[in-house]
């Protein structure tokens, strides 16, 4: 949230101070605001004092709602929902409204993303696509300009909001502010997406007893040649009707399930070892190295290859 407020208000300053020339007029007058203006203690337990409240003078050309806690397996809490009617009217009134992370799901509340497509942080998609199912979410992308005039912006992760600077600078401003910005605060976008950060096995909680220890038994045994009729034999049930169940549990079909626990164990041994892809398809469940390969790209979003070249750095990180 501060950091936006930082790089909006260093637009046409900073760069020019450090090359000797005067500042260029000021584009954004950002601000922080909140429902009431009053200060307030913040998750992290900082004390936090909101420069205005939302109802207060000039109405904004442009809004960012910034990542939220929440539940994302329970519905929006009531507060939230006030606040995105706030939303919706200041969008009614002509502002651009963008969001970043889990902020998506306010625009949704308000209205704001019916029909368009729309992206969030991936431990959020499930429920904007469960609660708002005429939004068309686009977990992959890490930005999501949509509606007339491009006037909704959805930033994926809580990192996202930097893409979305980015993008606000080029578009209010020009390219060369926005060039200028990210080589002054080191930013660089999220070419590659976010599939590549996502937990794929971040999944829907539920109470369903048979389905828990059928996904208890796959965590050990995703290898196996026939999992999926193996978890229904175990079940008791009928294939059908384990189908049934485990997908109303869990939002997932069974083989669906399957691969996500394969791919990311894979991604697993890909960080953290030097195993060959061929023999990290073997060990996961794969008979052929083609058919992770792709099942590997379908879900993360790029090559086994280049996922492994990103998150091998860290390893290094310890040795330095």
């Amino acid at each position: 949230m501060f950091s936006i407020l930082d790089v909006l208000a260093s637009v046409g300053r900073d760069w020019e101070f450090l090359h000797g020339a005067p500042p260029a007029p000021a584009t954004f007058a950002a601000s922080y605001r909140t429902t009431n203006g009053a200060p307030y203690w913040d998750l992290n337990g900082r004390r936090i004092t909101p420069d205005a409240a939302l109802d207060e003078l000039p109405g904004p050309d442009l809004v960012i709602v910034p990542e939220m806690q929440f539940d994302p397996n329970r519905p929006l809490p009531e507060d939230l929902v006030e606040l995105a009617r706030w939303v919706a009217m200041a969008h009614a009134d002509g502002a651009t409204v963008a969001s970043v992370c889990s902020g998506a799901l306010l625009l949704a509340e308000a209205g704001l993303l019916d029909g368009n497509e729309a992206t969030t942080h991936w431990a959020f998609a499930d429920m904007l696509e469960r609660d708002h199912p005429e939004v068309s979410v686009r977990r992959e992308r890490i930005l999501v300009p949509a509606g007339e005039g491009h006037r909704v912006i959805t930033a994926g992760g809580a990192s996202a909001w930097e893409d979305l600077m980015l993008y606000l600078i080029g578009r209010f401003v020009g390219a060369e502010a926005a060039r200028r910005i990210a080589k002054l605060h080191l930013i660089s976008p999220h070419g590659d997406g976010q599939l590549t950060y996502a937990s794929l096995t971040a999944g829907r909680q539920h109470e369903d007893r048979t389905v828990c220890e059928a996904q208890l038994w796959a965590a050990d045994n995703y290898a196996c040649p026939t999992p999926v009729a193996e978890m229904a034999s175990r079940s008791g049930l009928s294939e059908r009707g384990f189908l049934r169940r485990f997908r109303k549990a869990t939002g997932q079909s069974p083989a669906d399930y399957i691969q996500s626990l394969r791919i990311e164990e894979a991604k697993q041994l890909l960080e953290t070892t030097d195993m060959p892809v061929e023999s990290i398809a073997t060990e996961v469940g794969y008979s052929e190295p083609s058919s992770f390969r792709s099942a590997f790209r379908k879900r993360v979003g790029v090559s086994a290859s280049v996922y492994r070249r990103k998150w091998r750095i860290l390893s290094a990180v310890g040795t330095v």
